[in-house]
């Protein structure tokens, strides 16, 4: 399959170069007619949605100078990464070492923990205490999920170095640095039109983003019959083919998250380009064998929050009931025998 991927892992700087511009200066334009526009009428806010769509592919255009895979160039994806983190609020060497190690670990049920969705197993989520199962139910609420919890991550907790960033000097760089150019930015927009485009416009579009951005994130590890393995059994390229879905989207949507849905692909090499993975994909029928969801069929995904080992797929917390349930009646059954 790696064989197959390679001839793509090959970014072209003129593809790389009209997919920012494309993306970028519709961006700016539209935040800055509805940051102006705030400042006279409410109305000004429905552009929040185009503007957050696009905040999105910006986004994914940093994920893929993460991986070094949108230019040739380490510098300009480097340089790319690094503005674009000011607008996507994500510091991008902190980001950049988190997401990586988030490859690396793909699927290893003993190296969780970094760059993931929380995932507990049956048996851990059993042997956990009440306060820890209440704390992971109320993780794994969509509400929470994709509510709150995105909110927090991008507007809060990136602006705070954690102990990551304080072991490593260019991590806590990265996270201040962007900091620093953050609030110059913003200020700069409060000085100019007051506080109230700020917070009825940047901060809703960042919020809508950040939304969007972890729902695809989640759909495309938090499937039924994904991949979870430990110790020597785990491998990496049956992570990125079992573990990563399909997300098959319509055209206009996979162009606009930067056809980030092929994601087995782009875990199976995350040297291709994102302007490649459509190309690769319908050239290379073995590809197709990986899971595929619909828009519809990953709405079903809500409901999963805990991996069965014995039957080797995602369970929602309703499947502990149905086991209890069964093992009440079994037990039932042998006190009368």
């Amino acid at each position: 399959m790696r064989e197959l991927v390679k001839p793509y892992a090959k970014p072209e700087a003129w593809r790389a170069v009209l997919q920012l511009v494309g993306t970028g200066l519709p961006y700016l334009a539209l935040m800055a007619a509805m940051l102006v526009g705030l400042a006279y009428s409410i109305w000004a806010l429905l552009v929040a949605v185009p503007a957050a769509l696009c905040l999105v592919r910006l986004f994914m255009i940093q994920h893929d100078c993460g991986h070094g895979s949108f230019f040739r160039s380490s510098w300009a994806n480097n340089l790319v990464g690094n503005v674009l983190g000011v607008l996507t609020l994500t510091p991008y060497v902190d980001w950049q070492r988190c997401h990586a190690a988030h490859h690396a670990t793909n699927g290893n049920l003993d190296r969780r923990g970094i760059g993931d969705i929380t995932t507990l197993t049956v048996r851990e989520y059993l042997g956990s205490s009440r306060l820890q199962r209440l704390r992971y139910r109320l993780g794994r609420h969509p509400l929470i999920l994709f509510g709150v919890g995105p909110a927090f991550q991008f507007l809060l907790r990136h602006r705070i170095p954690g102990a990551r960033q304080w072991r490593r000097m260019a991590n806590w760089l990265s996270a201040m640095g962007t900091n620093a150019a953050i609030a110059a930015v913003v200020g700069g927009v409060v000085l100019t039109l007051g506080i109230k485009p700020v917070l009825l416009g940047f901060i809703p579009v960042m919020v809508l983003a950040a939304t969007i951005g972890i729902w695809l994130f989640y759909v495309q590890h938090q499937f039924e019959e994904t991949y979870w393995e430990t110790g020597e059994r785990w491998n990496y390229d049956a992570a990125a083919l079992e573990g990563s879905s399909y997300y098959d989207l319509p055209r206009f949507l996979h162009w606009l998250t930067a056809y980030i849905g092929f994601h087995h692909i782009h875990h199976l090499s995350s040297k291709v380009p994102n302007y490649r993975l459509s190309e690769c994909f319908h050239e290379n029928p073995p590809l197709h064998a990986a899971k595929r969801l619909t828009i519809r069929e990953s709405f079903k995904c809500l409901r999963l929050a805990l991996w069965d080992e014995d039957a080797r797929r995602l369970v929602p917390f309703k499947a502990l009931r149905q086991r209890r349930g069964r093992g009440n009646q079994a037990n039932t059954k042998l006190a009368r025998v």
